[in-house]
């Protein structure tokens, strides 16, 4: 602590009677200056010390103590720091700093990283900085170290808000001339129309020393299917033309071939999601003969604007005998060969309503319907009575393709459709409710009619009357089917016994048949929310099983999966990593993003010093490669110089302090002042009472 002198004064007077009294004071001084010029000096003396002892000067002395300066060291933990040698490099600097600064009493060394961030698209430090600085004043700022590899996204652009900092130093953790290759998504759509092509335009950007030559090996992947591949050249933007195959999450991935000479591949591949929407739902339903239900089906499909149906009942048998002329019959030969050969792979899904064999379909038509389905197409078959009669549909081919065959007996009587334990599991049924439920028995009203079968394949959803199966599901090669042995919803749709959901039912009925994702009783599901990666996958048994996830720096690891609530296995784990987890059961494969696409994290990732080179000339810092110097010089030079050179770096001595005491002195006492001024008109009055010498 040491001692300093100033001169403080305190007028006795406000500043407007003091500007009068200085102006009075000059006015005489310059009358008495022109008319009288006797004892002129001592009268502007004694006009001095009456004005100075009105601004009543005083010493001030106060007791500085001196204060330390501030430095800040802001450590870069992004997720392009732990490439190559980088970590090791920062930590064995920053262990360097700590302990020389340590060493040095006037000193404060305040130390932050930006580990917060770690899964953040960009490297944030200058926030950081501002944050231990934001209780400095600047007079105490000696200046901030950063220790990164110069990806930088959050430099501030202000020239003063830099200069405010203090010198800003930066130490290179990479390596020079780094090479790396990144796949860039330019534009990629979030939906496509089924059966369309839709444009994905990307880049493939090469940065640093480039020694793989101008192109590069693109390969295109869709779902399971074999990779598509292209020889094209970098760092210009291209395009791939994709078919969007199905509804909902249609999977790509792209991947450029990397090299050794790359610090990493983690952003040499990039998945796309593209949700397919159908444009037209196109619906071919065939009903054997009128019946009461017949409108159901016909109103629940028509209802939705998306569905194009044909609708054809037959109402005339070739074995009927009709007197009628055919000239005045107005109904409509039935297209045979349009519908079931030419056409038959337009149609998104087939329905047979009740349908009896009557020699107006040749069996060879029954053998397209069911090489449509193996091949992709979906088939709804509601049965009736006709069902276990020689007439059945189940005689042709569609035996192949059929979940279960006739047991040879009808039930008329009262029942209410039950969900089984598969059922209260598979999400085309499971939240399936009606008001009215108690004690575990639906709401919905009772059928009055059921069509007695056995299930030979896939899996029975609901069942009717003595447990006997009543909805069944089974996929069949790449297409599905279902059958419904019933053919009472309409009772549903009437309201008997208060209705129940049958447009729901059928609804999702449709959807499953048309391989919708929410309705695929085995769909995984992969998540990023809250900082961690949620992965689920339904199943229709309670057990466990395994998937692997890959990490964006492509780590793997097993995962449990264990019975959720809702029925789905379940499992999660925290997200470290920027970049794209891939999560595999061995047969379906999804992918969670964490931050964007195209993060800025991932775009950069070679050690660079475009970023930070002009905060280090408007600070007067300095960019140091560790590599260069692991152990940099630390000079402490006075404010206005230059703070940094090719291996040392320069903090700021601001010389600051903190005021520990004051105390006031008068400068003069006040009966010195009255003396001194008695002394001084006196004597004027004496020099001017005097005569002039000769007279």
């Amino acid at each position: 602590m040491n001692a300093a002198l100033s001169i403080d004064f305190a007028p006795i007077l406000p500043p407007a009677a003091l500007y009068a009294l200085a102006a009075g004071i000059f006015l005489c001084l310059a009358l008495s200056a022109l008319f009288y010029r006797r004892a002129l000096i001592v009268r502007a003396i004694c006009a001095a010390i009456f004005f100075l002892a009105f601004m009543n000067p005083s010493l001030v002395e106060e007791q500085r103590r001196p204060v330390k300066d501030v430095v800040a060291i802001i450590v870069d933990r992004s997720p392009s720091q732990a490439y190559g040698e980088r970590t090791e490099k920062t930590e064995k600097t920053l262990a360097y700093l700590k302990e020389r600064l340590e060493k040095n009493p006037g000193i404060e060394m305040r130390i932050a990283d930006n580990a917060a961030h770690a899964t953040d698209e960009e490297t944030i430090l200058f926030e950081k900085a501002d944050a231990i600085l934001s209780d400095v004043p600047l007079n105490r700022r000696a200046g901030v170290i950063f220790l990164t590899d110069g990806q930088v996204h959050d430099v501030p652009r202000d020239k003063q808000r830099i200069v405010d900092y203090g010198p800003i130093h930066t130490v290179l953790s990479g390596e020079r001339n780094e090479h790396d290759r990144q796949l860039e998504i330019r534009e990629a759509p979030l939906y496509g129309i089924v059966g369309q092509q839709v444009a994905i335009r990307y880049r493939i950007a090469d940065s640093g020393e480039n020694p793989s030559g101008k192109y590069a090996t693109v390969l295109l992947k869709q779902d399971n299917e074999r990779p598509l591949m292209e020889n094209v050249p970098v760092n210009q933007d291209m395009t791939f033309s994709v078919t969007i195959d199905h509804a909902g999450q249609n999977i790509f991935e792209l991947e450029v071939s990397g090299d050794e000479s790359e610090i990493t591949l983690a952003n040499n591949r990039v998945p796309l999601v593209i949700n397919g929407v159908r444009d037209r739902m196109r619906v071919l339903l065939v009903s054997g003969q009128p019946h009461t239900g017949g409108r159901t089906w016909r109103d629940m499909l028509t209802s939705d604007p998306a569905v194009d149906l044909v609708h054809f009942t037959i109402l005339r048998e070739p074995n009927k005998l009709d007197a009628t002329p055919q000239n005045e019959l107005a109904l409509i030969a039935f297209p045979f060969q349009e519908l079931f050969e030419t056409k038959l792979y337009d149609f998104d899904l087939i329905i047979f309503d009740q349908y009896r064999l009557n020699r107006i379909l040749p069996n060879y038509y029954f053998g397209n319907i069911a090489r449509y389905v193996r091949d992709g197409g979906a088939l709804l078959e509601a049965s009736g009575p006709s069902y276990i009669t020689d007439e059945s549909i189940y005689t042709t081919d569609l035996e192949q393709i059929l979940p279960a065959h006739p047991a040879g007996q009808i039930v008329e009587r009262p029942f209410k459709p039950l969900l089984t334990e598969k059922g209260r599991r598979h999400p085309v049924t499971r939240d399936l409710r009606w008001p009215g439920e108690k004690d575990g028995v639906p709401g919905w009203g009772s059928w009055l009619r059921q069509v007695s079968v056995a299930p030979k394949s896939g899996y029975t959803l609901m069942s009717g009357f003595d447990d006997l199966p009543l909805l069944m599901l089974d996929h069949v090669g790449k297409g599905r089917v279902a059958q419904l042995a019933s053919d009472q919803i309409w009772l549903w749709y009437r309201g008997y016994e208060g209705g129940g959901p049958q447009a729901e039912l059928l609804r999702r009925l449709a959807h499953w048949l048309m391989k919708e994702p929410e309705l695929e009783e085995n769909a995984l599901d992969a998540r990023i929310a809250g900082g961690m990666l949620e992965i689920s996958r339904r199943s229709l048994a309670d057990q466990t099983m395994s998937v692997t996830v890959t990490a964006p720096d492509s780590s793997t690891q097993t995962i449990e999966l264990q019975p959720g609530s809702d029925g789905s296995l379940e499992a999660s784990l925290p997200v470290t990593q920027t970049g794209v987890y891939t999560v595999s059961d061995g047969s379906q494969t999804r992918f969670a993003i964490s931050g964007s696409l195209n993060p800025r994290e991932m775009q950069g990732v070679i050690t660079a010093t475009e970023k930070m080179a002009p905060v280090a000339q408007a600070s007067g810092g300095a960019i140091i490669w560790a590599a260069d110097a692991p152990h940099p010089g630390l000079r402490f030079l006075p404010p206005g110089r230059n703070y940094g050179g090719r291996d040392w770096l320069g903090l700021r001595r601001n010389g600051s302090y903190d005021v520990a005491g004051i105390k006031m002195i008068p400068f003069f006492p006040e009966w010195l002042y009255v003396i001194v001024l008695l002394a001084l008109a006196a004597g004027a009055w004496w020099h001017e009472g005097r005569k002039p010498k000769g007279r």
